[in-house]
This record gives structure tokens, sequence and C-alpha cells, in this order.
């Protein structure tokens, strides 16, 4: 009996490869099963030979573990169908350098390494003080010569918590690659709210272009890269700063449309987004309409924005997938070179490794991205 259960559990697990996260937990969990989907694809499989070997339930388990092992490989299978034609995308949007370098978007061999990416050591610079707040980067050096392009990473953390040391991976891979990457601090809320955060990036980019001669950055060529509450405040900075040394903007599953994302909750056994975005804004939506407003990058898009790179999963429970989809439209709209990489199984955090499938087909996306905006 006990090894049908098992296999059950398994089962349940698996589909969090195709399910929404009911509460957090399983939000957590839905990571690792969608983005390490070999290994739970693999101890199933041992499972169901010791069921079938000795459990009276071997018939019920077979079928079981048959199809926890198919769901756990979905995500697995859908990746090579995003996969299959991507390059060619991404050169129809964003032209020249978006194509062409070679490498698969997708590689099962890459999924099943068990080495992390080598680490580029970084240095750290306070860049300003606010309010008696100092204000630091970390600084990753470029691998290559010569004044190189400058990618400032804005990390997520529902704008009151985090800070720049999360998921380091993509600035060491980034910086391997030829570019400068700035992973930055800001001022968190309920402290500090919009725009506090924007204003910190304007203050970095002062720095960077400050200190460019010694850091070998090319100030003519700086790329915004958020996740989640960091990408709104990277899209925003993208949209309203008008400085024509950024190049670009790259959302990683970051809301777009405040006002339109108060009216649709997150499930509250795995965030209060209504709250949240009321520390980060100073009230309700009823009492604040304006700062909510002010704070939605989606209503800055004009055909003069910046090229934009949407990277979302459809299974995200923190912030809905829908605000990626209505940013794609507006982008559309107004003419603006942009992409939406949409990654069906996907949720929240899916980036947490470079080498699962929904790591590897963001990563490919965001280095052809950086090639065609920065003319490298």
């Amino acid at each position: 009996m006990i090894r049908f259960v098992s296999i059950l559990l398994f089962l349940l697990m698996s589909l969090l490869g195709v399910l929404r996260a009911p509460a957090y937990p399983f939000w957590l969990l839905s990571i690792l099963v969608t983005e390490f989907p070999w290994v739970f694809a693999g101890i199933t499989a041992l499972l169901l030979v010791w069921a079938i070997r000795g459990d009276r339930y071997r018939w019920a388990s077979g079928v079981a573990g048959a199809a926890a092992i198919v769901l756990f490989l979905s995500p697995v299978v859908r990746a090579y169908g995003v996969a299959d034609g991507l390059e060619g995308k991404l050169g129809d949007a964003f032209g020249k350098g978006g194509e062409g370098t070679g490498g698969s978007p997708f590689r099962w061999w890459k999924m099943v390494t068990l080495y992390g990416e080598t680490k580029v050591a970084y240095k750290t610079f306070q860049y300003g003080v606010t309010d008696g707040v100092p204000l630091t980067l970390d600084l990753y050096k470029a691998q290559r010569p010569g004044r190189r392009p400058c990618v400032i990473v804005i990390h997520g953390g529902s704008w009151s918590s985090g800070d720049s040391r999360q998921l380091p991976e993509l600035n060491s891979r980034l910086a391997k690659e030829g570019y400068q990457v700035a992973a930055i601090n800001y001022r968190l809320a309920p402290r500090y709210q919009n725009p506090a955060p924007v204003e910190d990036l304007r203050s970095a980019l002062a720095w960077l272009r400050t200190h460019a001669e010694e850091s070998a950055i090319d100030t003519s060529a700086f790329v915004l890269l958020g996740r989640s509450a960091g990408a709104q405040i990277a899209l925003l900075a993208a949209y309203t700063l008008d400085d024509p040394g950024i190049k670009g903007v790259i959302s990683f599953y970051g809301p777009a449309d405040m006002v339109w994302g108060y009216s649709i909750p997150s499930n509250p056994l795995i965030m209060d987004s209504r709250r949240v975005m009321s520390d980060y804004l100073g009230g309700r939506y009823d009492a604040v309409p304006q700062n909510y407003i002010n704070s939605s990058p989606i209503g800055f898009v004009t055909r003069r924005s910046v090229p934009t790179l949407l990277i979302h999963g459809k299974q995200d429970v923190l912030v809905a997938y829908e605000h990626s989809v209505r940013l794609n439209q507006r982008l559309s709209d107004s003419g603006v070179r942009h992409f939406l990489l949409t990654l069906p199984w996907a949720t929240h955090g899916f980036d947490y490794t470079l080498h699962g499938p929904g790591g590897q087909l963001s990563t490919y996306s965001v280095e052809k991205f950086l090639q065609a905006v920065t003319n490298r």
C-alpha cells in the first residue's frame, strides 16, 4: 500500500506542471517541478519499478506512475515547441543582432547538467545616499576588453524586500558574454513609495556614467532588466526617463498595469497583492487612484518607447500573465519593437535556475535581445 500511496503523491505533484499552485508552499514546489522535471520523473520511475515488483496495487501504480512521468516531462515537450522558430521570431522582432549567432534555445543535456554557471566576481559601490539610506550596486565586470554595454538589474520582492544578490546566476552569465552588469539596491516600501525606486535607478545611471571610464562602460548602451516588482520599476523608468542611453528593457513577469492588477487580486493563500500594492502606492486604489495610474508602465508607452522583451509564464500565481499580454498589445498598437516570450508551464520565479526549460529559453532570449539592441 505504501508504494501505491507514494506514487499517488508524485502524481499529485506532477499536476503542478499543468495547473496553477493553490497555495504558497505549492508555488515554491511548482518551480522545482517545472524547472527540474527530469529529477521528479526519474524518482517516479524508480518508485514505479519498486511498486510493480511487490505491491498488490501494481496495475493501479503502473497507470498512476506512467501518468505522473508524462506530466512531469510535459514542460520539456512544450519547451521544444517554444524553442522551435524562436531565433527567427526574435530576429523578426528586433532585427539585426537578434539572430544568426548559433546555438539551440533549449537542450535536454543542458537541463540535466548538475553544475551551475561559473561565478564572476563583483565589487560593491555606493551610488548615492537618500534620507540617510545608502544606495549600493554590485558591479560585475565584463569578461571581454573595451567599453561594453551595461545591463542594470533591478531585483524583485514586492517592492518591500529583496536585494541586489537575488538570482545572481544570470549576472555572471551576461558578464561572461561581454556585458557590464550593475545589480542595484533601491529604497523599499512601505517607508518609500513610487516613484522612489525610479528615482534611485536614475541616480544609479548617473553614477555609472560618472564612473564609465574606470568601469569600461559604453554609456550609449544601457539596458534595464527587472524581475517581478523590479520589472515594473524597469519598465516605468525605460518609458518615462527619456534617457537616450537606454536602448531596451527586459521584464521578467512584471506587473505592467497597476490599475487593472488591483482589480484582479492574486490568490490570498499565496500573496495579498492588494496590500502589497497599497504599501507601495500609499493606499488602496479608491483612495489614491492617480498613484496607480502614475505607476503603470502600460500608460506611458508611445511610438518612441524603447524595444521591449517580455518574459512571462502562463501559470504565474503572483503576477498574472495577462499583465504582459496587455502590455504586449499596447506595444503592438504603438509600433514599438517588442516580443513576448510565453512559457505555458512556467510560474513566477521560474528562472531560479538557468538550466531548466524556462531558464534556458529566457536566457537565450535575453542574450539575443541584448545583441540586437546594443549592436553587439
